[in-house]
Order: structure tokens, then sequence, then C-alpha cells
């Protein structure tokens, strides 16, 4: 039975709310993105000066890491207030969070200043930005998932997903011009705060674009039938959104997070470590890597909806495998690549890596989304990508650092990317296919038995 909430849009409503989800995970993600270029370029001698460079930058990559340990939070709690209140009041909240962290770093004082102080400040406005995060992604993919036509979704739902790159792109091409125009100097001591800064202009105009979205038809409708069946007082009292998830979809969260290690480890490898990489091995500076990295953020930007577009041809599983695969077999020739010094070859290594990423970006979310039924959607699909960021994104350049300072050799980093791979494999292939399903209509197994028997608008999932 169909309903007239679940139809598509106008494709100028569409395009409006594609256009707000993408602008606010641009913002989001340069803010977070800002942080890990500034990590590997300058926060090891303002925030850790005693350390010796290579421990300096560890000790760097460990408050960047420590980002990525509150994103799970921010998915317990946006998913559970997403999955009760709405999308959009979480998703303004989020940007407000994340901006006001990053605001805040450009303002923060140094260790010259302050003494430790300053690294405490530092994690705890990262924390900040991380639990911010953690909401973010959720909310703006599905906004896009539930307002889209279901024929498209991959497709639609990729767009936000773009705000990575672009976020990436915006937060290197700031610090890439920051460092050609300013030396080294003026740089290290006032340069890398204009980027943070810049933040807040930034905030002001996702809000503006963001508040003039309306909620999910999808989730509206989905609200308006919980709020029935609490009338009704022979129904069961609603589960929170969490207990259902982990009652109705634990293994499609198993799923989810394998499916984000080898997407989650590649991208911090390929975008962040390589300015580690790049200038300490491969004697590369910061300008010609930080290029590097700007120019195949830009191809990353433009392959997502491609990718995205055919997974609705194909599926989400095969268009995942393809990146998967494609990331693991390309690591020894990426590191190689690197190790030229060249530009070009430089460019090449970074732009092959994030075009492989992007096949597994570009369906998540609407593979993510069409997993969870509707008032549980928002926290299955945030906890199945955050949890897994804690061992994925979270240690990856932290690891990666390490094992170039033990072994001295690119060959351990590549293997661990390609463990990362095979697991992301195996997790796709235990998935089922998910781009035929109906968002409104998904139901849990536990529910599936009773849908024959019960009328068609209680056998839709809420």
């Amino acid at each position: 039975m169909s309903s007239p909430v679940t139809a598509p849009p106008p494709p100028a409503s569409l395009k409006r709310i594609v256009t707000a989800s993408l602008i606010g995970t641009t913002i989001e993600w340069y803010d977070f993105f800002l942080y890990g270029s500034a990590a590997a370029l300058v926060f090891n001698k303002l925030f850790f000066p005693d350390s010796d460079p290579l421990v300096g930058t560890l000790l760097s990559f460990l408050t960047y890491a420590v980002g990525f340990a509150a994103r799970p939070i921010g998915a317990l709690v946006f998913g559970h207030y997403g999955d009760r209140i709405g999308r959009k009041k979480l998703l303004v909240l989020s940007l407000l969070m994340m901006g006001g962290a990053t605001f805040a770093i450009g303002l923060l004082p140094t260790h010259a200043t302050i003494g430790t102080a300053a690294p405490v400040l530092l994690t705890v406005l990262r924390l900040v930005q991380g639990f911010a995060l953690g909401g973010e992604w959720g909310g703006a993919v599905l906004l896009v998932s539930e307002h889209g036509d279901a024929r498209r979704r991959g497709f639609w739902a990729s767009w936000p997903q773009t705000g990575a790159p672009a976020g990436q792109l915006l937060a290197t091409g700031v610090l890439s011009l920051l460092t050609a125009v300013l030396s080294d100097a003026a740089f290290g001591s006032w340069g890398w705060r204009i980027p943070f800064l810049l933040s807040g202009v930034l905030v002001i105009v996702g809000l503006w674009i963001r508040l003039s979205v309306d909620e999910s038809p999808v989730f509206k409708q989905a609200l308006a039938q919980a709020e029935a069946r609490k009338a009704d007082r022979a129904a069961e009292a609603e589960k929170l959104p969490l207990v259902a998830v982990l009652r109705h979809h634990w293994r499609d969260v198993l799923i989810a997070m394998g499916a984000r290690m080898a997407e989650n480890i590649s991208y911090y490898v390929i975008t962040a470590f390589i300015l580690v990489y790049a200038t300490t091995s491969a004697g590369v500076s910061k300008q010609t890597a930080l290029n590097a990295v700007l120019i195949a953020s830009a191809v990353h930007f433009a392959v997502i909806p491609a990718w995205g577009a055919l997974s609705d041809r194909i599926g989400r599983r095969p268009v995942y495998m393809v990146g998967a695969v494609g990331v693991g077999l390309w690591m020894f020739p990426f590191f190689s690549l690197i190790d030229t010094g060249g530009f070009g070859n430089l460019i090449l290594a970074v732009t092959v890596g994030l075009v492989l990423h992007g096949a597994m970006y570009a369906p998540q979310a609407a593979f993510f989304s069409e997993m969870f039924a509707t008032r549980m959607r928002y926290s299955g699909a945030s906890i199945g990508a955050q949890f897994a960021s804690v061992a994925a994104g979270a240690p990856a350049p932290l690891i990666a650092t390490a094992l170039l300072a033990d072994y001295g050799s690119s060959t351990p980093i590549a293997l661990y990317v390609i463990a990362a791979a095979v697991l992301t494999v195996v997790a796709v292939a235990a998935a089922k296919e998910t781009r035929h399903r109906d968002l409104a209509d998904v139901a849990p197994p536990a529910d599936a038995d009773r849908t024959t028997a019960a009328p068609a608008a209680d056998a839709r999932t809420i």
C-alpha cells in the first residue's frame, strides 16, 4: 500500500535539500579535516614542543584520534534524539557545535603561552568536534535518502558524501594558499589560526541554508503512526531506538562496521598520513604534498556521484566491492609512486587511491540507510558508521606513523590497509543487496511475520 508521503518531492525541493546537506557536511568535514592537516603540519611544534619531531607528530595524531573516540557517543546521542524528534533539529545542533569548537581552536593559546594546559584544551575541543561529527553524518544522509526518488537514491544520497572531499578540498586549499604566501615562521606563529577562524563565517552560511529545508516526510509519517499507536492502550510501549537497533538490526550494524574498515583506514592514510610520509620519507615539501591532495580531492568530489549513480544500476554491493578490492591492490603502487618524489607520480598515487575509495564511500549513504527501519534508522546508520571509525579512522594515521617509525618502510603500512580491505570484502559479501528497498516499508526481521496479518498501515515499519 503506497503512501503519498513517500512520493518523490519536486526536483527544485530535492535539489534544495541536497544542497543544504552538502553545504552542511562540507563545513563539518572542513572543520574536521583542517585539524588533521594542522596536526600533521604544525600542531606537533605548537602544542608538543618538548618532543622529538616524530614523537611530536605521534602525540599530535593522538589528539586527532581522540575526536574519533567521541564520534560513537555523538552517534548514540544524536541518533536517539534524531529518531525521536527529527533529523533537521539535530543537524542544526551538530553544525553549531562543530563550528564553535573549530573557531575556538583558532583562538587557543599554544604551549609556549600557557604550558600543558594548551594540549589539554586542544584535546577537549577535539572531543567536541568528534561528538558533533558523530551525529552529523547519519542525519545528513538520511535527510536526502528519505526525501529522494527511490530509483536514484544512490545518486542523490551520494551528494552529502561529497561533503568529505569538498571539506578536504577547502581545508587543504586554504592551508596550501597560506603556506604559499606566508613564511614558515609567520604560518607557525599566527597564519595557522586563519582557517580555523574562517569556520565561524562558514557556519553562519551553513545554518542559513540548513534551516530552510523541511523535515524528512518519511520520518514525519513514521512519527505520526507512532503517536497513533501510543493512543492505543493495547499497543506495547515503543522501545528506545538503540534497544530496537540492537534487537532487530545487530547483524546490519556489524556489517556496516566491517564495510567501513577499508573505506575509513584507506582514506586517512591517503589524505592525512601522506603529509607525514611524503615530507619525511620521500623528501617532498609541505606545499607539494598539500597540492597533490588538493588536486586528488577535486577528482574525488567529481567521481562520488558517478559511483552513486552506478550503484543505482548494478547495486550497492558490487560497487562497494570494486572499491575495497581496488584500494587493497593499489597500496603497494601507491607508496612506490610517492617514493619517487615526483609531483606527477604523487598526484597519480593519491588520485587513484581516492577514486577507488569513492567506490566505497558513494554507495555507503544509501546502503546503510536502506539497512534500517525508519524509527531506528538514524541510530542504526550512525552507530554502524561511527563505532567503526574508532577502530578504523581514529588510529589509522597513528598506526601508520608508528609503523614508519619502527620499520622505516611503507611495506607494513600497505599490509595494514590490505588487511582492512579483506575485512571489508568479507563484510560486504555477507550483506544483502538493498537498492530495491522502500525506506517507508523496510521492516525489522521480528516484524516480518506480522505483515501479512496486520493492516497495511500497521505493517509499515516506523
